[in-house]
């Protein structure tokens, strides 16, 4: 009897520390979204920066065929390296996706967070998710329903780029923005 106890705890704690992990508990620098003056649009990387700075005269009502989102306006944003704070350039971007939104209610944006392929898996999903959600938060804070969002991370699982340089590792980075 006593050999089954010891055994069984030794299971429990078994079991309780393969359930456990320090991936998730590694802290995301915490960078909230800055309100700044969308004007301001900083073109220190041309290749990722898609900012729109002619926010007022985009027409709300036209979209893109491939994704039924507003037409000219980039659906991906790029995040810096372990990072999930919103870069001032894409403020204009997402201004043009919240206002879409806020003018066509019955649409619905799923936000999609991506991460390069450095870190574990656990700690990439957490990355991701937490991109996605600064995309929410920031549509949110700019007038979208909380109903017409959702957020979801794929980690490193979706990359943009199969390469392994900086180049490649930055374009994965990201957040996507799907319309349905």
């Amino acid at each position: 009897m006593k050999l089954k106890n010891v055994f069984l705890m030794l299971v429990m704690s078994g079991l309780v520390m393969a359930c456990s992990s320090t991936k998730l508990d590694t802290p995301v620098e915490d960078k909230q979204a800055m309100v700044v003056d969308s004007s301001a649009n900083n073109n220190s990387n041309a290749d990722l920066n898609t900012a729109n700075s002619s926010v007022q005269s985009m027409d709300l009502n036209a979209t893109d065929n491939g994704s039924a989102g507003p037409a000219n306006a980039s659906k991906i944003i790029y995040f810096d390296f372990d990072s999930y704070q919103v870069r001032p350039e894409y403020l204009a971007v997402l201004e043009i996706h919240a206002r879409f939104l806020s003018a066509n209610k019955s649409r619905r944006a799923s936000l999609e967070g991506h991460t390069d392929s450095s870190g574990g898996r656990e700690y990439n999903l957490a990355l991701g998710q937490k991109r996605a959600d600064a995309i929410r938060r920031s549509l949110t804070m700019m007038g979208v329903s909380e109903s017409q969002i959702e957020s979801v991370s794929f980690g490193k699982e979706k990359p943009a780029d199969l390469g392994s340089g900086e180049a490649a590792m930055a374009k994965n980075r990201r957040a996507e923005i799907f319309y349905r």
